[in-house]
């Protein structure tokens, strides 16, 4: 269901090293200017504007290194102010491999984060399937998101989501997957509130209806940070995923996750760090989890080339496998 599932705020944020799930695609997570607070609320005084609710455990995910296998390369070019592209060609052994285009139409308006925020982005692969996906600033306050996904000749994914933020809290609302023939429909809801300078509490609410079911899942999170360190909990039905992200230096970063499911009535406990190097354009993130999975990431800026080389390899000591994998990144 692509994005659909990635409503749901419970536990299993990510796809883990050796899973038989494809690795997410770039369109299907929210621009970074999109989870933090716009510059009008801050610092008057007033309590901050909490931000978006899927950017609560965004610091701690950061850190974690992302999995590579097989032989990647990524080709970047920007063909105007407006107008960026990028080519992906993957070679695996154990998944299918595939190449991607990648297009982004980029907006410039008074009320974006940054100069580059993206309005309209879109994506082919050689499979056929097609995902699009669109941003827009309707007011300084309210942002609009619409997503479709489809699977060679078949739709599986149109989602509508509209946010509004106010000085010291965030509503949004999400209506996946509206069928009337088939008269489903998921609607999701969230909201964040900032209670103290460094406390955030709010909830999601997620409602399925079918003609086989119907019911919903409540899902309470609360966030606490301070200027070095962030805490973060979901809990509800569905789960728990508790997150703890501190930065020890400007060269060092850590995380530590705890996911329960009672869903699988499997729980997950996981330890990620980053390490800076400036002088020699390296940047290290490794990670270790209570499945008995250890991996790590080496990126190098390849200076004066405007190229990037991925070296990464994962092991799953208690199913004897291991992954490695190759990238460069140009542009």
């Amino acid at each position: 269901m692509g994005s659909v599932l990635a409503l749901s705020s419970g536990p299993g944020h990510q796809n883990w090293p050796f899973s038989t799930d494809p690795a997410p695609s770039r369109w299907d997570t929210h621009p970074a200017h999109w989870d933090t607070p716009p510059r009008w609320e801050r610092r008057d005084g007033r309590l901050p504007n909490p931000g978006s609710f899927h950017s609560l455990h965004r610091s701690c995910k950061d850190v974690f290194p992302q999995q590579i296998e097989g032989v990647k390369m990524i080709v970047n070019k920007t063909l105007s102010s407006f107008f960026k592209v990028s080519h992906t060609l993957h070679l695996s052994a154990v998944s299918p491999s595939y190449y991607r285009f990648h297009v982004e139409h980029l907006q410039s308006d008074d009320y974006s984060k940054d100069k580059d925020a993206p309005a309209l982005i879109g994506e082919m692969d050689s499979s056929g399937s097609l995902n699009a996906h669109s941003l827009l600033h309707l007011t300084e306050r309210v942002r609009a998101r619409a997503v479709f996904q489809t699977q060679q000749a078949q739709f599986v994914t149109w989602q509508f989501e509209t946010e509004y933020r106010g000085n010291d809290f965030t509503a949004a609302v999400t209506v996946a997957n509206p069928d009337i023939l088939r008269e489903s429909v998921i609607l999701v809801a969230h909201f964040l509130q900032s209670v103290s300078s460094g406390l955030v509490l709010g909830g999601e609410l997620v409602y399925h209806r079918g003609r086989a079911e119907e019911g919903g899942i409540l899902t309470l999170a609360g966030q606490y940070s301070r200027p070095n360190w962030v805490a973060t909990l979901n809990a509800g039905k569905g789960g728990a995923h508790a997150s703890y992200y501190h930065r020890a230096n400007k060269q060092i970063q850590v995380g530590v996750e705890f996911e329960a499911s009672t869903r699988t009535q499997e729980t997950t406990a996981s330890f990620g760090y980053q390490m800076e190097l400036p002088e020699a354009n390296m940047v290290f993130r490794g990670m270790v989890n209570s499945r008995c999975i250890i991996g790590g990431v080496l990126e190098k800026r390849l200076t004066p080339l405007p190229a990037t080389l991925i070296m990464g390899a994962f092991v799953n000591h208690r199913g004897d496998k291991l992954q490695v994998g190759l990238g460069v990144n140009v542009g």
